[in-house]
């Protein structure tokens, strides 16, 4: 019988995975090490990445992992962080991008204009162009850049993967946060130009697109002081055929699914991890 390690061809290889001080990205990084792969975690917190790399060592003695600090937006950054991870392994097979996040001033009070109703409410109109500009550039030029830095030795070598963390925002927009929704539908987009870009070199690109998962930039807005759903959260277990929200951990299997020999013949595509929120008309 062969082993699901060995169906995967990970082992050995490594991954750099930004953003991985967060929940999300942290715990992409331990799966990643569960099969066997070496996980180099860069984040601007670089505090926190060096405690995500300890936490991980002591659990997967038998791989390498290492955390660093690095800035997303600025490609000097990204390249001193390249220059480090190479001294502790020969070879970057795999990218993560997994930095992200939101801002409050790209972000309305209402969910919709309703005149003389809800006046009192910020909307469209009241949104902040730097704070607009910052959520944007984080999430789509923060793909972009470590792209170019890093998947310039895939392509070098022929092989390897790109995996980007998109999210359901991109399919169907949330009310009062244009600026996130606009800048994950640019990862899908983006996500499909460059796997036709480098479709012939060997170099898969793809995508996973969670649905609602409770992480610390999220949990205010889904449950009140009590712990119970807030009327925002009520509206997403009502729009999600499974009735919860998802598990950290389930988004593991895709990831190292997108990442292994399993999906050689899979690219351009981005996969939703949501409980069927994307299938779900509402009636």
């Amino acid at each position: 019988m062969i082993s699901t390690n060995v169906l995967l061809g990970l082992e050995g290889k490594t991954a750099v995975v930004t953003g991985a001080g967060g929940i999300i990205c942290s715990r992409i990084a331990e799966g990643l090490c569960e099969v066997g792969m070496n996980v180099m975690l860069l984040d601007i917190d670089e505090a926190r990445a060096i405690e995500q790399a300890a936490i991980l060592k002591e659990k997967f003695p038998e791989v390498i992992v290492e955390g660093f600090f690095a800035n997303v937006l600025d490609k000097r950054s990204l390249e001193s962080a390249k220059k480090r991870i190479l001294s502790f392994v020969s070879a970057i097979d795999f990218i993560v991008n997994g930095a992200g996040g939101n801002s409050p001033k790209a972000t309305t009070q209402a969910e919709e204009i309703i005149p003389g109703v809800n006046d009192e409410l910020t909307n469209f109109f009241d949104l902040e162009m730097d704070g607009f500009d910052h959520v944007f550039n984080l999430n789509f030029k923060g793909t972009i850049l470590p792209t170019m830095v890093f998947g310039k030795d895939l392509i070098e070598r022929g092989e390897g993967g790109i995996l980007n963390i998109s999210s359901m925002n991109a399919f169907r927009p949330l009310t009062k946060i244009p600026a996130y929704s606009a800048a994950k539908s640019s990862i899908n987009n983006f996500t499909q130009w460059l796997a036709v870009h480098f479709a012939k070199t060997g170099v898969r690109v793809n995508a996973i697109a969670p649905g609602f998962f409770v992480t610390t930039q999220n949990k205010f807005l889904l449950f009140d002081e009590k712990g119970n759903n807030t009327e925002r959260g009520q509206k997403i277990i009502n729009g999600t055929p499974m009735g919860r929200y998802g598990e950290i951990d389930e988004l593991v299997g895709t990831s190292v699914y997108l990442l292994s020999d399993m999906s050689k013949f899979v690219t351009g595509v981005v996969i939703p991890i949501d409980g069927g929120f994307s299938a779900y008309s509402g009636v």
